[in-house]
């Protein structure tokens, strides 16, 4: 078994949506995990599959048109102006995939602060949720990058938040779709080297090799299918 590497794609907020759902869906070899960054169009924004659809438009940035997606993952709002985006699927049956869901996420951003502090930046997994500054309780629970949860990447000595993600679990395996913020390493990163660093600790974790594979015969129809449900008014406004 190999933790299998697949090519950097760019798409927009639906479109990146609609293939991470469907390599933990439709991946044609199942029985392998798969790891993939991968970059935006424009301005986007995503949020967790059941946050309110009228509070997230209350906290986005006004004024300044984005392309907005609800997330098959849970969590907050994730800013990607400025992030690095990456998915992982561990598939059902892996022992990974059947830790509780803390465990899974602290051993994934053990692997994100390991391959950042490769480059210099003091990053660790924050051991405790951090206490909401006075009047920033509610906003802090639906916006990722305002405050530190437990296991979340946070920079050692500032306490700044890196990295989050988001999980989501069912027949088929656990997907992960992970967001570091730029600005908050502190550094001028080689980020295909964080690449590289990150899926080579991935693949330590899940026990197998990694190896760069060509991306997967997927039913492109259904791609499509999945992206315009994703970018349609009854997804992105359903709760």
């Amino acid at each position: 078994m190999d933790l299998e590497i697949l090519p950097v794609r760019r798409g927009g907020a639906a479109e990146n949506m609609a293939l991470d759902f469907l390599l933990l869906q439709r991946y044609p070899r199942p029985a392998v995990p798969r790891f993939r960054h991968y970059d935006w169009r424009g301005p986007a924004f995503t949020f967790g599959y059941a946050q309110k659809i009228a509070w997230v438009r209350g906290a986005l940035p006004p004024g300044e048109p984005v392309d907005l997606c609800r997330r098959p993952t849970g969590g907050g709002i994730v800013d990607h102006r400025d992030d690095w985006t990456y998915s992982l699927v561990i598939p059902r049956g892996h022992s990974l995939e059947e830790e509780r869901a803390t465990q899974s996420y602290r051993a994934v951003h053990e692997c994100l602060a390991a391959a950042l502090r490769a480059q210099g930046v003091p990053a660790v997994t924050q051991q405790a949720e951090a206490p909401p500054a006075p009047g920033e309780a509610v906003a802090a629970s639906g916006v990722c990058f305002q405050r530190a949860e437990r296991y979340d990447v946070v920079h050692e000595r500032s306490g700044e938040k890196i990295a989050g993600g988001a999980q989501k679990r069912n027949k088929r395996g656990l997907l992960f779709q992970g967001s570091l913020w730029r600005p908050a390493t502190g550094a001028a990163l080689d980020w295909d080297r964080l690449h590289d660093d990150l899926a080579a600790h991935l693949a330590a974790a899940l026990q197998c090799p990694a190896v760069a594979t060509p991306w997967p015969e997927l039913d492109w129809e259904e791609v499509s299918g999945l992206t315009e449900q994703y970018a349609s008014p009854e997804w992105i406004e359903s709760r």
